[in-house]
């Protein structure tokens, strides 16, 4: 991967993530002021941003998830627009970057176990975020161990793992996908064939 894929990556799935996350958060906006209020998002007792929103879950360190989302998906955006225009960024910025994302991916899939077993409830614009935090933790850290790779002696067998990763590095995300579209779909399949039906 070039320089610019993993910055035109950032920067399209920091767009989408940041619009995701501003859209909850003016949904959220809108409840709060008015508790009738039914926003956009939710369209069924299966797909339900209210249902969301209004858990414990949504608020984990005391303030809305989605002002998480705002800051996290505002850099990564930032840093994908910088490198399509010619950046070239420190090694504290990688590593920074790559704990950022490590610890979104975390998340992620806390909020997935969270949304699918104890809230029952799947939130468009959620969906979105997790679509988008998947390739960012995979292209942030395949990047940076390529890079790293490359300035550290390493054994040959290392490097070829490296180039195995990179040749097929969809593979990863296809896998990941999958599995979370299973779970979903092992968890709600009655509910979404009941609402059909």
């Amino acid at each position: 991967m070039g320089r610019r894929e993993p910055g035109l990556l950032l920067f399209v799935c920091g767009l989408i993530g940041v619009s995701a996350a501003f859209a909850l958060m003016v949904e959220k906006i809108q409840l709060l002021q008015d508790p009738a209020y039914v926003p956009l998002c939710s369209v069924n007792a299966l797909l339900s941003c209210t249902s969301v929103m209004t858990s414990d879950q949504a608020e984990v360190f005391g303030f809305p998830n989605p002002l998480l989302g705002l800051i996290g998906f505002a850099v990564i955006a930032a840093a994908g627009g910088g490198l399509l225009a010619g950046a070239s960024y420190r090694t504290w910025f990688w590593v920074g970057l790559q704990i950022g994302v490590s610890a979104a991916f975390v998340f992620v899939h806390w909020l997935i176990v969270q949304s699918v077993y104890s809230i029952g409830a799947l939130c468009p614009y959620c969906l979105l975020v997790w679509i988008v935090t998947a390739p960012v933790f995979w292209y942030t850290t395949l990047r940076n161990v390529s890079v790293w790779a490359a300035d550290a002696p390493r054994p040959q067998r290392r490097h070829a793992v490296v180039r195995l990763a990179q040749e097929f590095h969809s593979v990863p995300l296809v896998i990941w996908y999958l599995a979370v579209l299973v779970v979903v779909a092992l968890r709600f399949w009655n509910q979404a064939l009941g609402m059909v039906l």
